[in-house]
């Protein structure tokens, strides 16, 4: 989703949801991983996959990981509507 015109944090966040913990924690340290490899480094991350929401922050890219009642419950992309999809996979 880019934020870029609402938003002084960042330009775009990405998030995405798991149905249990095993899958939000493969979420996040495939993503991580493959960020390592072409040289990312997250400047910070919160959240445990057992609290339902993990959130690691790339500058300009921040990626929110939810479980789904999470997700449900804060509801990220009501919140930012006025920012841009610009994918979407469901």
């Amino acid at each position: 989703m880019d934020i870029s015109k609402r938003s002084s944090f960042a330009d775009f966040f990405v998030i995405c949801s798991g149905e249990n913990e095993r899958q939000l924690r493969a979420i996040s340290s495939t993503v991580r991983a493959k960020l390592s490899d072409e040289d990312f480094i997250p400047r910070r991350s919160e959240g445990e996959a057992a609290s339902g929401w993990m959130v690691v922050d790339y500058g300009d890219v921040i990626m929110h990981v939810f479980d789904v009642d999470q997700r449900s419950y804060y509801q990220l992309e009501d919140l930012w509507s006025d920012g841009i999809t610009v994918l979407s996979i469901q």
